[in-house]
């Protein structure tokens, strides 16, 4: 018992300390190429000042941060803080080389050019040798805190390289209704499947085509008319449907080896629009969701034995409905998937008309935050694109308009505090005169940005800075996914398969196993950490409105050939990593099997109780809220935001752990705990 509590003790203080380690310059916060974040200025003044206009700081705290960095090439490097979601800070760098006790200015900027006050500085660097960069509050507190900073080599952008797509016919895809691009036979690789009355036909994918199988289902009058969605509601390995109508709901559930299917139609009327399957009590079991036309919202709760529930209400409860496109993700970055619904009543109705935002506030329980947050827009949109279109780190939306009636495209930059802003200006959609039904958000061109496919026969290509280029294309909505595993995105429509011909851009995909969360780890968010510096996914089943798109998770890393690691966020709160992954292939990830070590800092002590536990663990703490739980190798089992009902760690093995929280500038608590 003293070995264990003494290891606790010595996990504390010897992983790598990151809080407030880039105060002074003798304990600069060593940082590579991508993009980082500054908290709160509160370290040593940086100086001398490197800046042209070489005022030192007035303000009553006149503070810095310092950061280092070595160059692995001979060349210029680029620091700077031109970036959307700085706007409206006013930040100033510093650039020096030589030792801490003898800086030396190489560079420095203050304001970049005439109303803009951030700051981008470009200087010569040589192989092996290190440099500073440092920041001050020149101009305030408020100002000149709580950014994010780039570092990249070079001064230029990298040249444009779209995708093309070939169309190909096959005869064998016939279906009368909605289709679906995902893995059915549980080798993760994209199949395609074709619903009829009374059957459903896969074309599974080998290295040399399509083996075509028809399984007979029973004949129903609750076909995906309107929607289908994908996913494994008994955890037997097989992905099952759910189809939308405009009568109602029904399931195609696969046997235990995915040799057979059994179709079961539900009792209730259900004007079915957008249908989903997801976790929404985060019990580990596949839930499904479909919007409703005309009345409240429907939700079907897995006991755990696959048995599902019929519900309606609370998650949408506008009497006469106008719910169309439902789709879940994660705004504010807590562990905790939320639920955006676009609306189109029409006919006058303004509460069937604006679009609606659902904080889950966990067990269960969700919050409408659609005002909160500045998304309870009446735009007439039947779907929205979600993504992080500016590598930011948190997700924004697209809400894509199906007529401008009500109103142009809308895009909605996240703020990363629970709000979005509209920055629809000059994006791009300004002037995008094309409406539809189905919005998504895809890397085509693999170039590490995400573009939206919405309709007209064009790309809007994403610039990575909120910003969008119109391409035409041959292809137009349909399920998506990478039908000849060459990491490529392809697109199936009617009878054709729309075949990406590629660039010379790579890419990694990430294939989940759910053990402790659902089984296709819907509702994980997923990194992928490099050069570029972090890109985010969420695994999704139903975007857009009526397809079901590929279950895989893809990136494009566009001309990087190395990649920092691989990070899987569980919906149960574990967090998996895989480092050094090898590019331009799929990386398989069972959950739990490679849990990640995370980097704790010197802390203090932190009051928790009760001490043992078997079920909540509760803090009395408002201002550190982001919590990670840690086993005795140093690896993350949890993590989220903390709640007024506690940290649920039933899940956890009996055994000890270290409970870390930290606030929004990095600072920790922590206490060891035992779950019993």
């Amino acid at each position: 018992m003293k070995k264990t509590l003494l290891f606790i003790t010595n996990l504390i203080y010897f992983l790598p300390i990151y809080a407030l380690a880039q105060a002074t310059c003798e304990t600069a916060q060593v940082v590579a190429i991508g993009q980082h974040n500054v908290g709160l200025l509160n370290g040593t003044l940086p100086t001398p000042v490197c800046a042209s206009n070489g005022a030192v700081p007035t303000t009553n705290n006149p503070a810095g941060l310092w950061y280092q960095f070595t160059a692995t090439q001979s060349g210029t490097l680029t620091v700077s803080t031109n970036l959307p979601q700085n706007s409206g800070k006013d930040t100033r760098v510093h650039i020096y080389n030589g030792t801490c006790g003898s800086l030396t200015c190489l560079a420095g900027n203050d304001d970049i050019s005439g109303n803009n006050f951030l700051s981008e500085i470009s200087f010569t660097v040589s192989n092996g040798s290190s440099y500073y960069i440092a920041f001050d509050n020149r101009w305030g507190t408020t100002n000149a805190s709580n950014f994010v900073f780039t570092v990249t080599y070079g001064t230029s952008t990298p040249p444009v390289s779209r995708v093309t797509f070939t169309a190909q016919s096959n005869s064998e895809i016939n279906g009368a209704y909605r289709n679906c691009i995902v893995d059915m036979n549980n080798d993760f690789l994209d199949d395609i499947v074709n619903i009829n009355s009374g059957n459903i036909k896969v074309l599974f994918q080998t290295p040399t085509g399509f083996n075509t199988v028809t399984f007979p289902t029973e004949t129903t009058n609750f076909l995906p008319s309107w929607s289908v969605a994908a996913g494994d509601i008994d955890k037997n390995g097989f992905n099952d449907l759910v189809y939308g109508s405009g009568t109602g709901v029904a399931f195609v559930r696969a046997n235990n080896n995915g040799s057979a299917y059994t179709l079961s139609s539900t009792s209730q009327y259900v004007f079915s629009q957008r249908s989903n399957f997801v976790d929404i009590n985060n019990d580990g079991h596949m839930d499904a969701f479909v919007c409703h036309d005309v009345a409240p919202n429907v939700f079907y709760i897995n006991d755990g034995n696959g048995n599902l529930t019929f519900n309606q209400g609370g998650l949408g409860d506008v009497p006469n409905g106008g719910n169309y496109g439902s789709i879940w993700f994660d705004y504010n970055n807590d562990g905790k998937v939320d639920l955006f619904i676009a609306k189109c009543k029409g006919n006058g109705d303004i509460n069937g008309s604006l679009n609606q935002l659902f904080r889950n506030d966990g067990n269960g329980i969700f919050t409408n935050v659609s005002v909160a947050a500045n998304l309870s827009d009446p735009i007439q949109t039947w779907s929205a694109a979600v993504g992080d279109f500016d590598n930011d780190g948190d997700m924004d939306i697209l809400v894509g308009a199906s007529s401008f009636t009500q109103g142009m495209h809308k895009l909605m930059r996240n703020n990363g505090n629970g709000t979005f802003t509209d920055v629809t200006a000059d994006s791009g959609f300004h002037n995008n005169q094309t409406t539809s039904i189905e919005f998504v958000a895809y890397d085509f061109d693999n170039d590490g940005f995400l573009d939206v496919l919405g309709g007209g026969n064009k790309i809007m290509y994403g610039n990575g800075n909120l910003t969008f280029t119109p391409e035409n294309t041959n292809i137009n909505n349909g399920p998506i996914g990478d039908i000849n595993n060459d990491g490529f995105l392809d697109v199936q429509i009617g009878g054709t398969i729309y075949r990406s011909n590629g660039n010379n851009n790579n890419w990694c995909k990430v294939t989940l196993r759910g053990i402790q969360s659902n089984g296709n780890g819907i509702g994980a968010r997923v990194e992928l950490h490099g050069p570029w510096g972090i890109q985010i996914r969420d695994v999704q089943s139903g975007i857009g409105f009526r397809h079901m798109n590929s279950l895989n998770v893809h990136f494009g890393i566009g001309t990087h050939t190395t990649i920092q690691k691989i990070v899987v966020k569980w919906p149960s709160g574990m967090v998996d990593e895989i480092m050094n992954p090898t590019i331009n292939q799929t990386h398989h990830v069972n959950e739990g099997s490679t849990l990640s070590t995370p980097t704790i800092a010197n802390t203090q002590k932190l009051l928790i109780y009760p001490n043992p536990t078997s079920q909540n663990l509760y803090v009395e703490e408002t201002e550190y809220t982001n919590y990670q739980v840690v086993d005795m190798l140093g690896r993350t089992c949890l993590r989220g935001k903390l709640t007024s009902q506690g940290i649920l760690v039933t899940n956890l093995p009996n055994g000890q752990y270290l409970l870390v929280l930290q606030n929004e500038f990095y600072q920790t608590k922590s206490a060891p705990f035992i779950k019993n």
